[in-house]
């Protein structure tokens, strides 16, 4: 059997392997830079029943008071963060997010919502955020209850409408080990359903005693 070497082959057929492997190595070096920066899209998920529209929603960063009352929302406190990004990675500045939620006995401030469970006085669910130019976002409300509906039990689940310049996504953030995460068809027929569900983390030392944070980056298309 002949082994072939370097010597076996002419210029011409030096140079060509040359260049191959040279284009072989800038692919590698694209698929790896882009690997670094790609985003994959958040799933869109059903805007539900329960779209706020008694008013319009509030330009708040707090869901867990309301003006002229002296109380607060019931439940576990969180901080949700993150950055609105597109496909790219860069970032969607002055991004509108619209948010809406269940309060902590998973009942809706909405008049259509029939569930049994109590109502809080001190919690509506609903807040207009405003994304800064870098993308970020951030607001305080209360982990929502899960509550009977779409022909189980869905479990506690944020709502978010974000509109950039170009795209408009609908979707839900969801929180990890829940016990109707399994069984909610909304979740289980999500494309890449993990980018949907969140980790309850220790809270920083700026923020309420007791509280956790909750990290969930959204990716629009092209922004």
């Amino acid at each position: 059997m002949h082994t072939y070497s370097f010597a076996d082959l002419s210029r011409r057929e030096i140079l060509r392997c040359s260049a191959t492997l040279a284009s072989v190595g800038t692919l590698c070096l694209m698929d790896r830079a882009f690997g670094q920066t790609a985003r994959l899209r958040t799933p869109d998920q059903v805007l539900g029943p329960f779209y706020p529209i008694t008013k319009p929603f509030e330009a708040t960063a707090d869901l867990t008071k309301l003006p002229g009352r002296t109380g607060r929302a019931e439940g576990q406190v969180l901080y949700v963060t993150g950055r609105v990004v597109n496909v790219n990675g860069d970032p969607v500045p002055n991004a509108k997010i619209e948010v809406w939620q269940a309060n902590s006995h998973g009942r809706y401030a909405h008049p259509t919502d029939s569930n049994p469970a109590p109502l809080d006085p001190n919690f509506e669910g609903a807040a207009l955020l405003t994304a800064d130019p870098e993308g970020r976002y951030r607001f305080k409300t209360v982990k929502p209850g899960a509550y009977p509906g779409g022909g189980g039990i869905r479990p506690p689940h944020i709502h978010f409408e974000i509109s950039g310049k170009q795209d408009r996504l609908v979707t839900q953030m969801y929180f990890e080990n829940e016990p109707h995460n399994d069984t909610d068809r909304f979740l289980q027929t999500a494309g890449r359903k993990e980018l949907l569900i969140t980790k309850l983390q220790d809270s920083s030392a700026d923020m309420e005693a007791g509280s956790k944070l909750v990290v969930f980056d959204i990716v629009l298309l092209r922004g």
